[in-house]
Parts: structure tokens; sequence; C-alpha cells
């Protein structure tokens, strides 16, 4: 059983920690990562939240075969996916870590 002064405690402990969240959050809308495909050909950048800010493609490829180009885009937008949630992944490690979750059981970002 939780003591009074014990439960204040835990309450004021889980509102720091959901604070620390929102501000991680916040900042996750604001990091950028480039995501490639045709060795730089084609660059997608976007925040950690998948916000997309960015698409170039290089001269070279305009014209060429237009399957070839939206593969080309499409593994560029995954390349980029892929590496915004490998970024919010590690900023949010820090709030698992003491949580005891079951293994692949994490908060959401």
């Amino acid at each position: 059983m939780i003591n009074k002064g014990g439960l204040g405690a835990l309450m004021k402990q889980a509102q720091q920690m959901q604070e620390n969240m929102k501000r991680v959050q916040e900042e996750l809308a604001t990091i950028e990562v480039e995501g490639q495909s045709g060795a730089g050909l084609v660059k997608v950048t976007m925040t950690c939240k998948h916000s997309v800010k960015r698409v170039a493609i290089d001269p070279s490829l305009v014209g060429e075969d237009k399957d070839m180009l939206e593969d080309l885009v499409m593994a560029a937008m995954n390349d980029a996916v892929a590496k915004a949630d490998a970024t919010a992944q590690a900023k949010m490690a820090g709030f698992t870590a003491g949580l005891n979750l079951p293994p692949g059981m994490g908060l959401p970002f």
C-alpha cells in the first residue's frame, strides 16, 4: 500500500514525465532527417514526426523512366521514415528505460 506522501511524490513524478515527453514530442517535430536513394540522386527531407519538408531529384533523372523515378522517390521516403523513427526511438529511450516495460512495449511518439 502506498502512503499519502508516496502517492503525492508518484503523481508529481508522473506529471514531470508527461511534461518531459511533451517537450521531446515538440523537439521531434523540429528535427529533420534525410533519406536517399539512387546513390543520392533522390533525397527526401522530413521531420521526425513524418512531415516532408523537401524532395530533391537530380536533374539527370528528369525525363528518364517514370517508373524508375517513382521507385527512387518511394525508396528515399522509406529511408527517411526509417531514420525519423530511429531518431524518435533514441530520444524516447530515456523515458522507457526506468519504467520496466515488457520487451517491445514502448511509449508512442
